[in-house]
């Protein structure tokens, strides 16, 4: 049990480390490139705090554990709502302005009820899964297309040129872009490894792995950002990397898993875990709407998202340990 806790808290620091480099590579590469820094906050950085989340997916699903991949994906997005969303506000309270923003809302809202529509049969195919994929590539291509459209006193595109890296030499950018791009595989797999080794010896499904500690180790990125977000008082940056990043796990996370390797869904995906979900992302969208004013999620918001998400970690728990003695009798 030590040794499956070492890897697994090995390869979290690993994967978060890795992901940071990517992200600080691709983006000071792509700068380098004279590519606009809205488009490359919105795609490259987007992409980079998700990418803890895809390689894990696909290390897991070519492991035959596709379950936990499954349950990463929608564990990392209840994280990202509850627990990266409701610490950022509690620190500092955030404020939405962006218009870009507001149009991503129900594009989210719209990949989640596909992803549920797919899961009604409790199995993502192969089929599906490349379906989703084709749809990440085509939020890509929006994402551009949006970017291209964004006036230049957007606030969001104001953070994005303070976050993105400038005057990094090539040689550099590049160099941590292949440190992160070869370390994050590699970190994934002693993560996967630990936590299906976990699994075993306390006798719960990959699935349950994944909604909790691996969504959690894989959201830590999210958490990072969002906090150092606020605190530069860089609001919709904050917002934005959340409602980004709960996109690329629902069409990445879930369409490579599936897409390598079909996955079968456990029932309580269905009836507990999906809805709730459902439920945080309307939550938030009452809390960041104007139409009682300008959006805002203060302390006491950010104080109930992380309630919610607690009560939901309490919940996975307490459903294992009610499974638990009727499968040992």
């Amino acid at each position: 049990m030590l040794i499956a806790i070492a890897q697994l808290t090995g390869g979290f620091i690993l994967l978060v480390w890795a992901a940071d480099r990517l992200v600080a590579g691709a983006s000071a590469t792509a700068r380098n490139l004279g590519v606009s820094p809205l488009i490359i906050g919105l795609t490259i950085v987007g992409f980079g705090t998700s990418a803890p989340e895809l390689v894990v997916s696909a290390v897991a699903s070519y492991r035959n554990n596709a379950g936990l991949a499954l349950g990463n994906a929608v564990g990392s997005n209840i994280a990202n709502l509850g627990l990266v969303l409701g610490l950022t506000a509690m620190v500092y309270p955030l404020r939405l302005e962006s218009a870009a923003l507001k149009r991503e809302y129900p594009l989210l809202l719209l990949i989640m009820l596909v992803c549920l529509f797919m899961l009604l049969d409790l199995h993502f195919s192969t089929l599906e899964g490349w379906i989703l994929l084709i749809g990440l590539i085509l939020l890509v291509h929006w994402l551009v297309r949006l970017g291209l459209q964004r006036l230049p006193s957007d606030p969001l595109a104001t953070e994005f040129e303070a976050e993105i890296p400038i005057n990094v030499p090539m040689r550099i950018a590049v160099f941590w872009l292949v440190v992160g791009l070869v370390v994050l595989p590699i970190s994934s797999q002693f993560l996967v490894e630990g936590a299906v080794s976990i699994a075993h010896r306390l006798g719960v499904t990959d699935v349950v792995i994944g909604l909790t500690v691996v969504a959690f180790g894989t959201s830590l990125p999210e958490l990072a950002t969002a906090v150092t977000s606020a605190l530069r008082r860089e609001h919709d940056l904050a917002i934005g990397n959340i409602i980004g990043s709960n996109m690329f796990n629902m069409l990445g996370v879930l369409g490579i898993a599936a897409a390598i390797h079909p996955v079968d869904a456990e029932p309580s995906l269905l009836i507990r875990d999906f809805p709730v979900m459902f439920l945080m992302t309307g939550v938030l969208f009452l809390l960041a709407s104007d139409m009682g004013g300008p959006g805002r999620i203060g302390r006491r918001s950010g104080l109930l998202l992380l309630i919610m998400f607690v009560a939901y970690q309490a919940l996975v728990w307490l459903d294992v340990g009610d499974f638990l003695p009727a499968a040992n009798g």
